[in-house]
């Protein structure tokens, strides 16, 4: 995938990217036409092609002068920051100078406010468009002015404004796809809202229709549309609101069917609560009743959960008790070879949810389900991850041992599959303090200096000589735990592997407390729960952080626990319907034939010696692209000529692109 081209550095300005560019997917702008050549620039932004759109204005652009062309430009700028080129929208607009009134004066505005919106700054953005709210606009800007409007108010945190904000839109919006596409924009705003937020101005307002849209948009976040608290209090909120007009989005979600709307009224957990794994099986236990607490006021009647002990009681013993008390479903155990072991038993009457895999050449029985935080799937994260970034030739330095082994296993398999090349790997011993004989062997600099020995050799004097790395090589795929990683990185840099992306798994992230900064720019795969919590969760790690302090490391570990819960759910109705891909607190979790649930975990990258969250390229792929290519039938040198700034375009790299990082 190439870079994007817009400027986000922080969570919260990338949420609101999708705001802006999911409301552009139905965009209602239309009717600033200025003749009958723009017909065909109007015709790619109303099928979202916005950088067809914008590539046209600026070829129209190029034919005009004075007036005429800063127009047209002001709506290749607007069009461009549909498509996620704020880059360019930004260094276009900077080029035109504010004009006095008029149609001009509009769209320079509009541009001005919905930029500064992009780089975060509600504020500015306001300072612009609420002066020019109250003039008299034609139908064609107004609506624009007023969506903008809204939609600052959603990023300065205030959905109540922006929800009566998009509700009066609607009296200068003349058909129902208008209508509509305005319903879609807002509860596109509403989805990126702060919970809280959401859930204190519904008790604030009196109007029924604005508390539905607040209500349904705090209980989509608060679940994450998904399991049974989704499920059941969506089925409430339409007996609420019948005849509310979001009614006409929720065919867009994920609804589940009335009939599936089951779940086990007796869950056993089969954790190791004592022993030296007894920490590990407390945090899962903590991550579980707190997925519990968070969706039991989506059921009717509570459920009841029971623990069991197995390190004190034996897994065969604390399974048969589950069932004797009652359990209609079961998780755990834990360890592999409790898994292992309870995976024997000739007739398990109750379905099981372990939390390790079995090994890959013993069955499992019937109803016998696995979910495991296993580094494979990073591994083979990473290999699709580098595929999305363009990389294809790839080497790699994987530890020594049986995890090293397994892990270099699930990355060749995917990264090949892919169409990707490994040149190479090397592996290196985890308790080693120099790396220097793999790292040389793996960037051929032995060769490099074998080349120059033969040469000074041959001309029998000294030579200036920097060693060279191959070039062959597009990444380092780097399996190692932060110790090793800070070591390993700072020794690429010295071997002259500096500017390589490198891609790694969680485990390179210990939160140990220690600073980061060895390892600047090194990308790697982890729990959403740790990087960039979505909306329903966001309060959850540091929550758990203040009452259990003493698992802060083992806070992966909540995660998993959050997502075994809802897995519960998906899992008991899966005999109805097979199980889809949903949002997990570790990843996306999916299930495969063999009983399976694996996960695509999220991405970070560490910055200033801190991880930083780098956007999902499956998501916004088609979204946040390069512009390279807009103007290949468009001479730059003619454009310059005619008072268009192209140049200026690529001379910043992209911030989201982490190789520029």
């Amino acid at each position: 995938m190439k870079p994007a081209a817009c400027s986000m550095r922080n969570p919260s300005l990338l949420l609101f990217a999708v705001l802006i560019l999911s409301a552009c997917a139905t965009s209602d702008f239309g009717g600033l036409s200025g003749g009958q050549n723009e017909r065909r620039a109007e015709t790619y932004a109303q099928n979202n092609q916005f950088k067809e759109a914008a590539g046209v204005y600026v070829e129209l652009a190029t034919r005009a002068s004075g007036q005429e062309r800063d127009r047209l430009t002001l709506l290749a700028v607007e069009q461009w920051l549909f498509a996620g080129d704020g880059r360019r929208a930004r260094n276009v607009l900077r080029s035109i100078a504010a004009p006095a009134a008029g149609e001009l004066l509009w769209l320079w505005s509009a541009d001005s406010a919905a930029l500064s919106l992009w780089e975060g700054n509600p504020d500015a953005a306001l300072s612009i468009l609420e002066p020019l709210s109250r003039r008299a606009l034609p139908v064609s800007h107004r609506i624009r002015v007023e969506a903008l409007r809204a939609d600052a108010w959603i990023q300065k945190g205030d959905p109540l404004r922006a929800v009566d904000l998009y509700i009066q839109r609607e009296n200068w919006l003349d058909t129902p796809q208008l209508i509509d596409a305005n319903r879609r924009r807002l509860w596109t705003g509403l989805t990126v809202s702060n919970v809280q937020d959401l859930r204190e101005a519904a008790n604030i307002t009196l109007d029924p229709v604005v508390r539905g849209w607040l209500s349904l948009a705090a209980l989509a976040n608060s679940t994450g549309q998904q399991g049974i608290g989704w499920g059941n209090g969506l089925v409430r909120w339409q007996e609420t609101y019948a005849n509310h007009p979001a009614i006409a989005v929720l065919s867009d979600l994920s609804l589940p069917e009335q009939s599936l709307l089951n779940y086990p009224r007796q869950i056993a957990l089969l954790l190791p609560l004592s022993g030296s794994s007894g920490a590990a099986g407390n945090a899962i236990k903590n991550g579980f009743f707190g997925a519990y607490f968070a969706a039991v006021s989506g059921i009717d009647s509570e459920q009841e959960i029971r623990v069991y002990d197995v390190n004190a009681m034996g897994v065969g013993n604390a399974y048969s008790s589950a069932v004797q008390d009652g359990a209609d479903f079961v998780v755990g155990p834990l360890l592999r070879r409790s898994v292992a072991e309870l995976a024997t038993e000739l007739l398990l009457p109750v379905p099981i949810l372990s939390l390790n895999y079995l090994a890959d050449d013993q069955p499992s029985p019937p109803g016998f389900y696995q979910f495991a935080l296993a580094p494979e799937d990073e591994a083979a994260a990473a290999a699709q991850r580098a595929i999305d970034d363009g990389g294809k030739r790839a080497v790699a330095l994987v530890p020594a041992n049986d995890w090293g082994r397994r892990v270099m296993a699930s990355f060749a398999t995917e990264f090949e599959g892919l169409g990707g090349n490994l040149l190479e790997f090397r592996n290196y011993e985890p308790t080693s303090q120099d790396f220097a004989f793999e790292i040389e062997n793996l960037m051929a600099l032995t060769q490099s200096v074998q080349r120059y020995q033969r040469l000074r050799s041959n001309i029998g004097g000294p030579l200036q000589f920097d060693p060279r790395r191959r070039q062959d090589v597009d990444f380092v795929f780097l399996a190692a735990d932060a110790k090793a990683g800070r070591l390993i990185k700072s020794q690429l840099k010295f071997h002259y592997a500096g500017d390589l992306p490198v891609y790694s798994t969680s485990f390179i992230y210990s939160m140990d407390g220690r600073s980061d900064s060895d390892l600047n720019d090194v990308m790697f795969a982890d729990a959403p729960w740790i990087i960039s919590p979505p909306a329903w969760i966001a309060d959850y790690p540091d929550i758990y952080d203040e009452y259990w302090p003493g698992e802060r490391r083992l806070t992966r570990l909540h995660a998993m626990g959050y997502d075994s819960y809802h897995l519960v759910g998906e899992l008991f109705n899966a005999r109805e319907k097979p199980m889809e891909e949903i949002a997990g607190a570790t990843g996306r979790l999916f299930l495969t034939v063999d009983g399976r649930v694996h996960r695509k975990p999220a991405w970070a990258q560490f910055r200033r010696g801190q991880p930083s969250p780098l956007p999902d390229t499956n998501k916004f792929q088609g979204l946040f692209e390069d512009i390279e290519a807009d103007f290949d039938d468009i001479d730059n040198t003619d454009l310059q000529n005619r008072g268009i700034p192209i140049d200026r375009f690529e001379n910043e790299s992209s911030p989201i692109d982490p190789r520029n990082e």
